[in-house]
């Protein structure tokens, strides 16, 4: 970094500069963990040698505290895939069932927004096509922050709602499914390549609440990949050329994540376990009617408290989907 020309590719500048800030955020936390251990320890034993039955509850409290930065530093180890320390690209679709499974797809985006929002990492709507009459169809959401995809990509699947409907006059119960899949950021162009003779690309105006640019110019993109059918588009940028920019990218995105469908696919059949590895497979229910339950159905993992889990606590899942994937339990 001390070299005179450093800058002169900024962005190659900037990726190792955040690879600096990823390596010296680690060093913190294993030096802070160390003092915070070293302190606990001369609190419990000051208190043991003045037989001062007060510093018991003080010490409990530090070792709790203690316990939960540790555990999440186990949580990060876990994270130990090539792309894991990427950022992510999040999408989710409603299923059929219309105004319900889009209110279910909108409750959905509101959990993963709180979860990141937890956790430091920012949020931008790439595109976002709203329900008919409340919800959202579909949402392209792009996560920035170390780890997000090996976060996130416990996620993947269909997440299904049992609920008495707001929208059923009858009040009665319906299931939604909502559909998510999460793809890292292809930092380098060379890790996917793509052939733009395969590519369809439309222009399109914008759709929102309008502005300087918004639906005035035909400004939106989106792309069709021929030969896989994968369409991507991105409204959210102020001119085409950026949007252009930002729909290769997850257009690259996703290419890479269907090569490694089909890897797991290959590894499947190979290992003769037999689960279902595609898209659509449920992995998790959210009851909120007869009873309150959020359960995961890869793991066993579950939870009672259903308002906290859409106020974006699925740490415990994220946590015991990458522990039973690091046991090669799934």
């Amino acid at each position: 970094m001390g070299a005179p020309d450093f800058w002169d590719d900024a962005e190659a500048a900037q990726a190792l500069n955040q690879e600096l800030a990823d390596l010296k955020g680690g060093v913190d936390t294993y030096n802070a963990l160390v003092a915070k251990t070293d302190d606990l320890m001369t609190l419990w034993e000051m208190g043991m040698e003045e037989k001062d039955e007060g510093v018991e509850a003080d010490v409990k409290a530090e070792y709790d505290s203690l316990k939960n930065e540790l555990r999440s530093l186990e949580l990060e180890l876990l994270l130990s895939g090539e792309y894991d320390a990427n950022n992510a690209y999040l999408e989710l679709h409603a299923g059929a069932g219309g105004t319900e499974a889009q209110d279910w797809t909108q409750m959905l985006l509101r959990m993963y927004g709180r979860w990141a929002e937890r956790h430091g990492f920012s949020v931008e709507t790439l595109d976002l096509q709203p329900g008919d009459e409340a919800g959202v169809k579909s949402v392209m959401l792009f996560v920035k922050g170390h780890n997000a995809y090996g976060y996130l990509k416990s996620e993947k699947g269909v997440h299904r709602l049992v609920r008495i409907s707001p929208f059923d006059s009858n009040a009665r119960r319906h299931t939604s499914f909502s559909a998510c899949d999460v793809m890292p950021e292809m930092e380098d162009a060379k890790e996917v390549e793509i052939d733009m003779d395969d590519v369809r690309v439309d222009t399109y105006r914008s759709s929102g609440a309008g502005g300087q640019h918004i639906n005035k110019t035909s400004s939106a993109v989106r792309m069709t990949h021929m030969p896989t059918g994968i369409v991507v588009q991105c409204q959210n940028e102020r001119s085409q050329i950026q949007n252009r920019e930002v729909c290769l990218r997850m257009l690259r995105a996703k290419l890479f994540e269907l090569e490694e469908k089909k890897k797991e696919e290959e590894r499947a059949k190979l290992e003769g376990v037999q689960q279902k590895i595609e898209w659509g497979s449920q992995i998790r229910s959210y009851v909120f009617q007869p009873y309150t339950m959020v359960k995961d159905h890869r793991t066993g993992e579950e939870t009672g408290n259903v308002q906290a889990v859409m106020d974006g606590e699925i740490d415990p899942f994220i946590e015991s989907f990458l522990a039973a994937k690091a046991n090669h339990q799934i």
